[in-house]
């Protein structure tokens, strides 16, 4: 019957397993991420990195012997089931690099804002781009549009000047590597607005175009 109520656990999706890192025990429950029906390797080590502070780029996950490296693989493919006992090799982070990993977080909350800003003018644009604004209310939308991607580009150049000033010492591995992956993320949001911008150009020349055919 412990089958059954193990089996059963894992049909609604969650497994307790107890992690242990040097002489600390942690009872922890791992939930799967959304879409997925069973917890994998990857939900595992954010609850572990959660509970003992070890980031989960440089955490070693062991069970009976074997290292946990395949991040997408069920638990249960791997033979853990609920009460099983997972092995943990890592250094948490110093107290120091955990003050420049708030502010990275912080920062990140200000992307992910700035990037909403961004996918709303993305919509608003294709709006205009099929249509669904009247012809005479277009140049108008076309020009509040260009200034307020301007306007986005300013603000991921900020962000990108902020993330610039941190200063990251060798040994802080975690934020170095957290910076690293917000400095490629916000070039991207660069490049997506440059696209933006450059079809709102051609949107309003394509307009202007029109308008100076009708007039003729």
């Amino acid at each position: 019957s412990e089958e059954v109520a193990g089996s059963e656990e894992m049909a609604t999706g969650g497994l307790s397993v107890t992690v242990t890192h040097s002489n600390e025990k942690h009872d922890l429950h791992v939930i799967p991420q959304q879409g997925w029906s069973e917890p994998i390797v990857q939900d595992l080590a954010q609850v572990v990195e959660e509970a003992t502070g070890v980031p989960l780029p440089f955490q070693k996950l062991i069970f009976k012997g074997k290292s946990l490296k395949e991040m997408e693989k069920p638990l249960s493919a791997l033979g853990i089931q609920n009460g099983c006992r997972v092995m943990l090799i890592g250094k948490k982070n110093s107290p120091e690099e955990e003050v420049e990993l708030k502010k990275l977080k912080d920062l990140e909350k200000s992307v992910e804002k700035t990037a909403d800003q961004l996918e709303e003018l993305n919509k608003e644009l294709t709006g205009i781009q099929q249509g669904f604004l009247a012809k005479d209310l277009q140049a108008e939308a076309l020009c509040k549009l260009d200034r307020r991607v301007k306007a986005t580009i300013e603000q991921f150049m900020k962000i990108l000047e902020e993330i610039d000033t941190l200063i990251l010492p060798e040994n802080f591995k975690d934020s170095r590597l957290k910076r690293k992956g917000l400095v490629k993320r916000v070039q991207a949001f660069l490049a997506e607005c440059d696209t933006v911008e450059q079809n709102i150009c051609q949107e309003t020349e394509r307009l202007r175009s029109t308008n100076l055919a009708l007039a003729e």
